[in-house]
């Protein structure tokens, strides 16, 4: 019995030695009851007391762990970013209204009688170039306006002029009276890189209107280069495709680089049929295009476009491929040449098939036009041409119209 006693006693006792023995190691020591680190526990658990000082000693740093290049670029351009609300005068065929109660709105009697004009508001989004008030924006936005209001953020309202606009590039510049106004930095659209990140400011559906300051998404640099080919007036070429959301409204805004410089105009999305709102992707303006018509704007109030090639040219079709010898039908044949014009001096022939020009593929008449409208007299044209079954190189300095 008392052999079973001792047995319990010391069985009992193990435990509560093994408690004596870890509750005096793990003791803080001397210093730490004072309040001061302890050397031993910093080194088992170096990550929790400088987790533990830093909090204690300085502000929270998450705030500061938000701000990174996306929020420091929409910092340096919001306040350049614009809405644009706009009246303009559409005219379209219809009946006199004098006369409507008669034939309605037939069709038919449409014919008979001169355009209708009415107005129609419209909206957009610009962003100012000049701290003396200049704005860019999209033709499609305010090329026709009657009256054009400017909304700054904070909600200041200005009325702005048109200054001068072209159609063919989609490229409007207006103004407002002001000094020292906050604008964009202008960057350079041809150091573009697919894949960096891309920002779009803007008036999408004309919630500027709303919250007094533009509207931000964000993505990347989806591809560069597209050409988009003719659109009524206007010919899109050499577009910066993007995913950052664009929508109704956003035309005329700017497309931003993470340094907070403008690399393109937001214009244009692609809605697969579905709807007119963004699916995928939005088309921008490069700024360095935009750069050149602009100036052209300022100074005329619109572009002049007479570059001379000295020849005459039509599209490539199935049966002329076919006749020359070309795996697909594309580029544009020249037809005629002039005596004493570029052509004629870059050696280009009756019958070359011109299938590239300063690096971009010609595939139709309207690509190449495309071409033509942003250049300008002495400016040179590297052909690559399809001669005789083989593929030369030539250089077509463009002259100005005779």
């Amino acid at each position: 019995m008392k052999r079973n006693l001792a047995r319990i006693a010391l069985i009992l006792a193990v435990p509560l030695f093994l408690g004596i023995a870890i509750g005096y190691s793990i003791k803080p020591s001397a210093a730490a009851s004072r309040g001061e680190p302890d050397a031993a526990f910093d080194k088992s658990f170096p990550t929790a007391i400088r987790v533990q000082d830093k909090i204690s000693g300085e502000q929270d740093p998450t705030s500061n762990n938000r701000r990174n290049a996306i929020t420091r670029a929409i910092g340096k351009v919001s306040s350049a970013t614009v809405g644009i609300n706009v009246t303009e005068i559409v005219e379209q065929p219809g009946v006199d209204p004098s006369l409507r109660q008669f034939f309605g709105n037939d069709q038919f009697f449409r014919q008979f009688f001169g355009p209708q004009r009415y107005e129609v508001k419209n909206l957009g989004s610009g962003v100012v170039i000049s701290p003396d008030g200049y704005i860019v924006t999209n033709f499609h936005v305010a090329g026709n306006a009657k009256e054009i209001t400017v909304t700054f953020v904070g909600g200041k309202k200005l009325k702005a002029k048109l200054m001068g606009a072209d159609a063919v590039s989609d490229i409007a510049l207006v103004k407002v009276d002001g000094s020292d106004l906050p604008y964009a930095d202008l960057g350079n659209s041809d150091d573009v890189v697919i894949g960096e990140w891309a920002i779009a400011l803007g008036n999408p559906f004309g919630l500027f209107e709303i919250n007094d300051k533009p509207t931000v998404t964000v993505g990347v640099i989806s591809s560069t280069g597209m050409n988009l080919g003719r659109q009524g007036n206007a010919i899109y070429r050499d577009m910066i495709e993007t995913d950052a959301a664009i929508n109704g409204g956003n035309s005329g805004g700017p497309l931003v680089n993470s340094n907070g410089e403008v690399v393109g105009i937001n214009t244009l999305i692609f809605t697969g049929g579905v709807s007119q709102a963004f699916v995928g992707y939005g088309f921008a303006i490069p700024i360095n295009k935009v750069k050149k018509v602009v100036a052209d704007l300022r100074k005329k109030g619109k572009v002049t476009r007479e570059v001379y090639t000295g020849f005459e040219a039509q599209e490539v079709d199935a049966r002329v491929a076919r006749y020359f010898g070309l795996t697909e039908p594309r580029g544009v044949i020249v037809s005629d040449i002039f005596k004493k014009g570029p052509a004629e001096k870059a050696d280009l022939r009756i019958g070359d098939i011109i299938l590239e020009a300063n690096g971009t593929r010609v595939n139709t008449a309207d690509e190449f036009s495309g071409l033509l409208y942003d250049a300008s007299p002495g400016d040179v044209l590297k052909l690559k041409v399809y001669r005789e079954k083989k593929m030369i190189d030539l250089d077509l300095k463009l002259d100005k119209k005779p």
